[in-house]
């Protein structure tokens, strides 16, 4: 499958890059999807959360008020969890979310995602190029060139790249990655993939082995 290169300004180049069928055009699995999507969105979860049951709550331990003769229920502790200030019932408790998943599941989740893109026709290809400075408004200029300035869009970098990265770190519409950033979650997520062309080659060797 070969797809038109852009530059930065949305001309094409006159270049064509060849995209692996492998990577880029098998049969999407739904279930691999959602297997992966599934474990990163557990995998954001802290398992922080705790609230103090009625062992844990400090307070006096003798009995409030005599067993008999009130006219209301008997109560032997402050701490009882009816009384405001006990402690709760059930309360949630620290828990680990980590899911486990096969890579190879992962790396089939990956190519899915992948596939999808490029069927819908959601996919671009960019040469790379550099910018001087970060700068935030260069980089939406990139987004007007490409038409992406209103859709949700991510940015997929073949190497390390600190003034795009940075210049793009302040918009809600639109990510950069690095190539082994990469998930099936932030593919999906975003209404258009835009690779450098650098990141082409790196994601399908990444995803063949």
């Amino acid at each position: 499958m070969k797809v038109a290169v852009l530059d930065s300004k949305g001309k094409e180049t006159g270049r064509k890059v060849d995209l692996s069928d492998d990577v880029f055009g098998i049969e999407p699995n739904e279930h691999a999807i959602y297997l992966d999507v599934k474990q990163y969105l557990a995998h954001q979860r802290q398992g922080t959360h705790k609230a103090k049951e009625r062992a844990e709550i400090k307070g006096s331990t003798r009995k409030i008020k005599k067993q008999k003769g009130t006219g209301t229920a008997r109560a032997g502790s402050i701490k009882s969890p009816i009384f405001r200030g006990g402690g709760r019932i059930f309360g949630p408790r620290p828990k680990d979310y980590t899911q486990k998943l096969n890579k190879n599941v992962k790396r089939l989740a990956r190519k899915s995602a992948l596939s999808l893109k490029s069927k819908e026709k959601e996919l671009l290809v960019v040469e790379d190029f550099e910018m001087k400075a970060p700068k935030t408004q260069d980089f939406i200029k990139v987004l007007k060139s490409l038409g992406l300035e209103d859709k949700k869009s991510l940015v997929v970098l073949g190497s390390q790249n600190d003034n795009v990265y940075l210049s793009s770190r302040n918009l809600k519409k639109s990510e950069v990655v690095s190539n082994t950033e990469l998930n099936t979650y932030k593919i999906l997520n975003a209404k258009s993939l835009v690779l450098m062309e650098s990141a082409v080659e790196k994601i399908q060797s990444n995803l063949s082995k």
